[in-house]
C-alpha cells in the first residue's frame, strides 16, 4: 500500500512509519516539526528513517537514504493549500493521521494552537480524502475524551460529552467530523483512543522522559495529586501493532447498529472508534518505583496537587480491538521501562 502518515517526526508516527516501511509499504511522511518540544529529537527520529536534517525545506519532498519506499515533506496540515497539493500529486491508498498539537496541560496556555492543528488540520485531511478518492482513513483520538467519566474501564460505548481540557474537546470533535464524512462521502474512518503510550523515542513532556531527566540531573520529580493517580501505560510496539491492524482492515458498517438506540462507537456507516491501550492500569507510584529500579537510583519526590485538565485514572477496555483483530499487548512495565531507559541513556549519553 501507499500510505500517508502524518506526524512522522512525532513519537507514534515515527514508530509506525518505520514498521510500515520494514514490511514493504510505501510511506509518505508529513510533519511541521514545530517547537512544542525539542526539535532536535524530532530531527533525530527522521534521521532514523533516512531523512537528513540538512536541506529540509518547507513543502519540498525528500527521499529517504535508508528506505527506498519512503519520502518526507515538511508541511503543516493546517495549511489547506499544501495539503490539497499533496493529495493531488500522490495517489494514496490509505491515510493514517497522527499529526496533532499534543498535551493536555499546554492546551491551557495556547488554546488557539489546538484548534488550528487538531480541528482545521483534521478538516484538511478529511477534505483531501474526499476529493482525491482515499476511502481508508485512520486517525488518533485520545483517552482524554472520557473527561469526567469515572466508570472504569473506559468503554467506547460510554458517552464522551464532558471533556475537561480543550485538547480532549478537539479529539472529540475529530470523531464527530469523521462520522460526518463517513456518512456523506463513504470514507471508511477509524479513530483510535490512545492510552498513555511510552517507550524509546518518547515525548519529553511525558512522565518517562520527565522523570528520567530529573532523576539523572539530581532534581526532584513532580508527583501530582500526591501520587494518587493511575494510567494505562502502553508500550509503543504494542500500540503500533494495533494501528497496523486497523490500517489493514478499514471500518465497515455495523449491521447491528440501530438509529432508535444508537451506540457511539460504531454506525450504519463505515465508522469505528476503538480504545487502544494495555488494559492494565498502573499506579503512578508503581511507575516511579519501576523507573527507580531501571535507573538504579531513588527519586526525590515533590508532591503536588492535581493539575487542571488532568484526570485521576485511565483504564482501557480493549475487548473490541482484541475480538476483531487479535490485539493483545504483551510488553510488561518492567520490560518496557528497561527498553526506554536503555534508549534514553544511549541517546542522551547519560548513565545512572
Amino acid at each position: 500500500m501507499k500510505i500517508l502518515v502524518t506526524g512522522t517526526a512525532g513519537f507514534i508516527g515515527f514508530h509506525l512509519a518505520k514498521k510500515l516501511l520494514e514490511r514493504g509499504d510505501e510511506v509518505v511522511g508529513v510533519d511541521s516539526i514545530n517547537d512544542y518540544y525539542d526539535v532536535n529529537l524530532k530531527y533525530a527520529r527522521l534521521e532514523e528513517l533516512g531523512i537528513a536534517r540538512e536541506g529540509l525545506d518547507e513543502g519540498v519532498m525528500t527521499a529517504s537514504t535508508l528506505f527506498e519506499k519512503h519520502r518526507f515533506v515538511k508541511l503543516d496540515v493546517s495549511n489547506n493549500e499544501a495539503v490539497t497539493q499533496l493529495f493531488e500529486s500522490e495517489n494514496f491508498d490509505a491515510v493514517c493521521h497522527l499529526a496533532a498539537q499534543a498535551g493536555v496541560r499546554y492546551s491551557l496556555e495556547n488554546p488557539h494552537a489546538y484548534i488550528q492543528s487538531n480541528v482545521v488540520g483534521f478538516m484538511n485531511i478529511l477534505e483531501g480524502c474526499r476529493h482525491f478518492g482515499v476511502t481508508n482513513l485512520s486517525y488518533a483520538s485520545s483517552s482524554s475524551v472520557y473527561g469526567l467519566n469515572r466508570s472504569q474501564p473506559f468503554q467506547t460505548s460510554d458517552h464522551t460529552d464532558h471533556p475537561v481540557s480543550l485538547y480532549a474537546a478537539t479529539k472529540k470533535s475529530n470523531e464527530m467530523m469523521a462520522h460526518t464524512y463517513s456518512h456523506l462521502y463513504g470514507i471508511r474512518t477509524t479513530g483510535l483512543r490512545f492510552f498513555t503510550v511510552y517507550g524509546p523515542w518518547g515525548r519529553p513532556d511525558m512522565a518517562p522522559m520527565l522523570f528520567a531527566d530529573a532523576m539523572l540531573n539530581s532534581r526532584p520529580i513532580k508527583v501530582f495529586n500526591e501520587g494518587q493517580m493511575s494510567r494505562d501505560f502502553t508500550y509503543i510496539d504494542d500500540i503500533v501493532k494495533g494501528i497496523v491492524n486497523v490500517i489493514d482492515n478499514p471500518a465497515t458498517p455495523d449491521a447491528t447498529w440501530s438509529a432508535l438506540n444508537p451506540t457511539p462507537q460504531s454506525s450504519s456507516n463505515s465508522y469505528r472508534i476503538y480504545n487502544i491501550g494495555n488494559s492494565a492500569p498502573v499506579s503512578l507510584m508503581k511507575f516511579i518505583e519501576t523507573m527507580e529500579q531501571a535507573l538504579g537510583m531513588t527519586a526525590q519526590k515533590q508532591m503536588l496537587p492535581m493539575q487542571d485538565g488532568d484526570v485521576v485514572s485511565t483504564y482501557a477496555d480493549v475487548s473490541a480491538l482484541s475480538k476483531e483483530f487479535g490485539y493483545k499487548p504483551n510488553t510488561t512495565l518492567d520490560e518496557g521501562i528497561a527498553q526506554f531507559v536503555k534508549w534514553y541513556q544511549k541517546f542522551y549519553g547519560r548513565a545512572s
